[in-house]
């Protein structure tokens, strides 16, 4: 029985999961592939990231139905040199290149110490943050990246020319909390000032500029406009640095090859990831990691707070507890989307 809260609903995950996988293969896809996307988006549900979560099934669907992503892709992988893969994604859905991606800059860091997988040919594949725990789960450390549509302007430029390139960092912690940073390099997602924008509500005027280059608190006229990168000229050269690891070097596109989805949703995007991952294992036992990870977020714990009811925090443990409450009780999730994904569930092959 699911339970209602206003316009969301609370979820079983095993129920979420299956209702999700039927989803997308109501919109083509084969199991695997199906069960992959699902892997990825109901954690990001689960760590309450619902704008990258099973809520994307409208714009994957809305792409998967116009043919702009190709639903049954023959992703191949390429060992160009011991820890160096190449992934081809064939126009798959983001996150079905993403595992595969991953994996094999698992399985090449298992023997290599580390592991390192550049994708083409792929779409929005979820947060960076899902890949990072199955990582992390496995014992590797592990940078991840991807570029994506232009929304954010050159430094001192004036109209759109490179992505929000979210990156995200991983450190396993055997016996504990691993750490997990996952952040886009525009202040604020772009699906967040779409949210703003559905429910009328106005925006921090630090998110988005509009058009013109003036800072505004209008989502409206923030996604006519531009994204602000974190730390101004800072923020501006790691999104670059992001792009030329997953667009230029991954062979995909990059800056403003990358096509919009919104614009032209018809045509294949050719994002790019990367993977970095490196085996901790080999670098000393699990005892010994996990001595060293507990002590370096006990140092930070132990800082006084600023503000009593704001204990220090190491990046990771909010979306760690989420995740912990949401398997017990249940993934909070619009009933939108809920409604969304049983419309698509229906064409699920019997």
């Amino acid at each position: 029985m699911n339970a209602r809260m206003n316009d969301q609903v609370i979820v079983p995950e095993a129920e979420l999961l299956s209702l999700g996988i039927k989803a997308f293969q109501g919109l083509g896809l084969p199991q695997r592939d199906a069960e992959d996307v699902c892997r990825i988006l109901v954690m990001a549900d689960l760590f309450g990231l619902s704008t990258h979560g099973l809520s994307r099934v409208e714009s994957y669907g809305e792409r998967l139905l116009v043919k702009g992503i190709n639903p049954r892709p023959n992703i191949t992988a390429e060992r160009i040199a011991p820890a160096l893969v190449k992934i081809d994604g064939d126009n798959g859905v983001g996150p079905v290149v993403g595992i595969r991606a991953l994996e094999a800059a698992m399985n090449a860091a298992r023997e290599c110490g580390v592991g390192v997988a550049f994708a083409r040919g792929s779409n929005h594949f979820g947060p960076v943050s899902p890949y990072s725990l199955i990582a992390a789960e496995a014992g590797f450390a592990s940078i991840i990246g991807s570029n994506a549509t232009t929304t954010i302007a050159p430094w001192g430029g004036s109209d759109a020319r490179l992505g929000n390139s979210p990156v995200g960092f991983g450190v396993p912690n055997p016996g504990g909390a691993p750490f997990l940073l996952d952040m886009a390099i525009s202040v604020a997602a772009r699906a967040k000032i779409r949210n703003a924008f559905k429910r009328g509500e106005s925006i921090p005027d630090t998110w988005a500029t509009d058009k013109n280059g003036r800072t505004t608190t209008d989502p409206a006229a923030a996604l006519d406009g531009f994204l602000l990168p974190i730390g101004g000229h800072k923020g501006y050269g790691l999104a670059l640095l992001v792009d030329l690891f997953a667009g230029l070097l991954s062979d995909a596109a990059y800056l403003t090859h990358v096509k919009s989805w919104v614009d032209a949703p018809e045509e294949p995007q050719n994002l790019g990831h990367f993977f970095i991952l490196i085996n901790t294992r080999l670098l000393g036992s699990t005892e010994w990691l996990t001595r060293r990870m507990n002590d370096f977020a006990s140092i930070l714990h132990d800082s006084p707070p600023a503000s009593p009811d704001k204990p220090v925090l190491v990046p990771g443990e909010i979306e760690l507890g989420k995740l912990a409450r949401q398997r017990k009780e249940g993934i909070t999730i619009g009933a939108d989307v809920m409604a969304l994904l049983r419309q698509h569930a229906a064409n699920a092959p019997i």
